[in-house]
């Protein structure tokens, strides 16, 4: 029987967990989530970005993401509007606070980062990075539309 460290998608789910935590823990003080962070960041990138699309970019549930979503728009940081002959769909728009917001917890995701990777050398980093964006297209290639999330 092979040990759990001998799978590749096992040591993945572990570092997931791990860098999960230390990335919620960074939001925090922001009184941000994961999902919210990613929507926010989302609809900075792309204006205009749907729901549905944030949710399969980030891999969540559509009713996570709409969670996320409604948070950020009660505090003013997510606006939700339509567009003229698709009133159905709401598209997300970043307000100047929620802009504000994102830079301020990209500068504390910025420092996690780091630390979390700071074992590896920069050439490391760099060739670590390429081949799980390589899984990550084959896994979700959501993932990688509209300049990617966090």
């Amino acid at each position: 029987m092979n040990h759990p460290e001998t799978r590749t998608g096992y040591v993945a789910w572990q570092i997931g967990q791990i860098l999960a935590a230390r990335i919620e823990r960074a939001l925090r003080p922001f009184r941000l989530t994961l999902a919210q962070n990613s929507a926010l960041t989302q609809a900075i990138r792309e204006p205009g970005v749907s729901s549905a699309a944030a949710a399969r970019r980030a891999a969540i549930t559509p009713q996570s993401m709409g969670s996320a979503v409604n948070g950020l728009v009660e505090r003013g940081f997510l606006e939700r509007r339509t567009t003229p002959g698709d009133r159905r769909t709401q598209r997300l728009h970043a307000t100047e606070a929620g802009v504000r917001l994102a830079a301020e917890a990209s500068e504390a995701l910025d420092s996690a980062h780091a630390q979390a990777l700071q074992v590896l050398t920069p050439t490391e980093q760099e060739q670590a990075h390429a081949l799980l964006l390589k899984l990550l297209a084959s896994l979700n290639p959501s993932a990688l539309e509209g300049g990617g999330t966090e």
